[in-house]
C-alpha cells in the first residue's frame, strides 16, 4: 500500500483526541507532500539542520514537530518554527531554548522526557529528577519555554505487559506532575507515547500524541 492507503489505517485506530505525528526523518520532500495532501498537517523530525531546510520547501501551515535528541548548539536552527520539542531532557537543554526563543520574543512548547524503558540507549529524567529541576529558581526564571507534558519511549520488545507496564510508568509521571507543579496550568496536558510497533498500547494507556513513521512512509532511509 501507498502513504496514502497508509495513513487512512492508521487514522481508523487512532482517535480524534490523539495527535498524528507523522515521523518524516530521512524521507524525501515528495513523499511529505503526498501525505499533506491526504490531509496530515503535523510531521516530525529528529535532526535540526533537517528539519530547517525542509520547512523551508513545504507548505506554511505544517506543524513541525522536534522529536529526537537535541543537542543545544542545534536548539537556534529549529526555535523560529518549530511548535513542540518533544525530548527535552536536561535544565541546560531547557536553558538553551529558553535563550534562543527571547531573542526573537516566542515562547517555545516543550515534553519533559522520562526514561521509561529497560534499555539504556534512551534518554530521559527520573521522576525525582524532573521534580527537582522543576523546584530550581533558574527553571522558574525561564520566561520563552513552557512546559505542556511529558514524553517517553517504551523498551522495544515483543512482550506487550512490558511496554504497557512502562506507558503506566509515564502516565504516573505525568499525573504527579501535573498534581504537585501544574494543577492551574490547563495547558499542561500532553503525553507523546507511542510509536508505529505500540501505539495503540499507548493510546490505551493515556497518550494524547503518538508518533508513527514507517507504517506511513515504511522503513527509514539510512545514509
Amino acid at each position: 500500500m501507498g502513504i496514502i492507503d497508509n495513513l487512512l489505517n492508521i487514522r481508523q485506530n487512532v482517535p480524534d483526541h490523539v495527535k498524528l505525528v507523522a515521523v518524516s526523518k530521512t524521507k524525501p520532500i515528495a513523499d511529505i507532500l503526498e501525505a499533506y495532501k491526504a490531509g496530515q498537517t503535523v510531521f516530525g523530525e529528529n535532526k535540526a539542520q533537517e528539519i530547517s531546510w525542509k520547512q523551508t520547501e513545504l507548505p506554511s501551515d505544517i506543524e513541525w514537530h522536534f522529536i529526537g535528541h537535541l543537542q543545544r548548539n542545534k536548539v537556534k536552527y529549529i526555535v523560529p518554527f518549530v511548535k513542540l520539542i518533544h525530548g527535552v531532557d536536561s535544565l541546560r537543554l531547557l536553558n538553551e531554548i529558553n535563550k534562543e526563543a527571547s531573542k526573537i520574543d516566542s515562547i517555545v512548547d516543550c515534553l519533559l522526557q522520562f526514561h521509561i524503558a529497560s534499555e539504556e540507549t534512551k534518554f530521559g529524567f527520573s521522576l525525582s529528577e524532573a521534580e527537582d529541576m522543576l523546584r530550581k529558581d533558574e527553571f522558574k526564571s525561564f520566561q520563552n519555554v513552557r512546559i505542556v507534558g511529558v514524553m517517553g519511549m517504551a523498551t522495544f520488545t515483543e512482550d506487550q505487559s512490558k511496554i504497557r507496564k512502562e506507558f503506566k510508568i509515564l502516565k504516573s509521571n505525568f499525573d504527579s506532575l501535573k498534581n504537585d507543579f501544574f494543577g492551574d496550568a490547563p495547558y499542561f496536558k500532553e503525553i507523546s507515547a507511542g510509536m508505529s510497533n505500540d501505539y495503540n498500547i499507548a493510546i490505551d494507556e493515556g497518550s494524547t500524541i503518538v508518533r508513527i513513521g514507517s507504517e506511513i512512509f515504511g522503513e527509514r532511509n539510512y545514509g
